[in-house]
């Protein structure tokens, strides 16, 4: 089992920063593959990107040049810092765990936080 605790998010302004924190429980986080997804009011939850056990990752293109994903594995955190956010880019986001292998599917991810919502103003 794993449990899954976001926090970060809140308020910012179009071309402004935030980052994101998503602490896990267990012993083994260091072999689970880490997910960033995304809900925005009246539509699917979507891949926002992941990390892997050795810290590579992988971002969708929407996000891609201005999303970090980092991992600290002896803190059992992973990160998401978001630079030059764009009002499309407010949702509830949510962290995800699964064993080992990469997916971009929510359908393959057991473990889920319980969300945290950034709102970005124009």
């Amino acid at each position: 089992q794993v449990q899954l605790v976001e926090s970060g998010g809140g308020l910012v302004q179009a071309g402004g920063s935030a980052r994101l924190s998503c602490a896990a429980s267990g012993r083994t986080f260091s072999s689970y593959y880490m997910g960033w997804f995304r809900q925005a009011p009246g539509k699917e939850r979507e891949f926002v990107g992941g990390t892997d056990s050795g810290g590579s990752t992988y971002y969708v293109d929407s996000v891609k040049g201005r999303f970090t994903m980092s991992r600290d594995n002896a803190k059992n955190t992973v990160y998401l810092q978001m630079n030059s956010l764009k009002p499309e880019d407010t949702a509830v986001y949510y962290c995800a765990a699964r064993w080992v292998y990469f997916s971009g599917s929510t359908t393959s991810y057991p473990y889920w936080g319980q969300g945290t919502q950034v709102t970005v103003s124009s």
